[in-house]
């Protein structure tokens, strides 16, 4: 039998000016530690080495590769990555626990599926009828509810958590609170929050950079989201290079035109 051979990557790694006008410094195949190396021992060393903060997601791939070729940088990530992973964590507890107690999917009379934008939303973003009436219906369905709402505090905090670690608090306040969020998802028995919680807290010095420094990788999202359109409207590419060329075209046009107007 024959076997597949990989000739083309579809996940690409780009790297971002994050801070001024360069947009897409450079894409490669891949999202391998090596695929990023390999990228970076093409820059100068001199433009390397003045490099002090390098902004990702919650990758521990690129947080590897910028450790091995960046080893005087700081990794920072946005709080933004946090707050997503709770919320993502808090849906997979809902559509787990309603599959296991009811033997199917969620369906629009079940009280879980009914509040399942209210247990999204941020707690003050709730008024106090509202947030009563998502918590009574939850506490009267047994399991499912008492779950959902054991998940729900540890959705929300996180986000006291990253609160207080901005008000530029004691330390030993951020700590203490930190240590009763791995505390309470310990205690829980939920195997995604448990997950949550060991994510959050092996992140946590990345994060804390973030907090310190107000470095993001907003803008590195922003470009990903170009490249996707720019694939979509073609309706796909058959050549890498030709894709990496309009890639690169609309993602540096700001630059290019600051180029421009010092050349005249």
């Amino acid at each position: 039998m024959g076997r597949w051979l990989l000739t083309r990557d579809r996940w690409h790694t780009g790297f971002v000016d994050a801070l001024g006008t360069g947009g897409l410094l450079g894409q490669v195949e891949g999202r391998t530690v090596a695929d990023v190396l390999a990228w970076l021992v093409t820059t100068p060393l001199t433009w390397r080495k003045s490099i002090q903060y390098v902004a990702i997601d919650m990758s521990a791939t690129y947080r590897a590769a910028v450790r091995t070729g960046l080893p005087h940088a700081t990794v920072v990530v946005d709080h933004f990555h946090v707050v997503q992973l709770a919320d993502k964590m808090l849906s997979m507890v809902r559509r787990r626990i309603t599959a296991e107690t009811r033997g199917r999917r969620g369906r629009a009379s079940d009280p879980e599926w009914k509040a399942r934008r209210r247990l999204l939303r941020n707690r003050e973003d709730l008024t106090d009828d509202q947030f009563a009436t998502m918590w009574n219906a939850l506490l009267g369905e047994g399991k499912i509810g008492q779950t959902l709402l054991t998940a729900w505090i540890a959705k929300e905090d996180p986000r006291n958590l990253l609160a207080l670690a901005r008000t530029r608090a004691d330390r030993h306040q951020v700590g203490h609170a930190r240590w009763k969020f791995l505390t309470w998802c310990a205690d829980s028995d939920i195997p995604e929050v448990r997950r949550l919680a060991a994510t959050v807290d092996r992140w946590w010095p990345e994060t804390e950079a973030f907090i310190d420094t107000g470095h993001s990788n907003a803008k590195s999202e922003g470009i990903n989201r170009v490249i996707k359109l720019v694939a979509r409207n073609a309706f796909g590419f058959r050549n890498a290079d030709h894709q990496r060329l309009r890639t690169r075209c609309v993602t540096t046009r700001r630059a290019r035109g600051h180029l421009r107007t010092a050349q005249l």
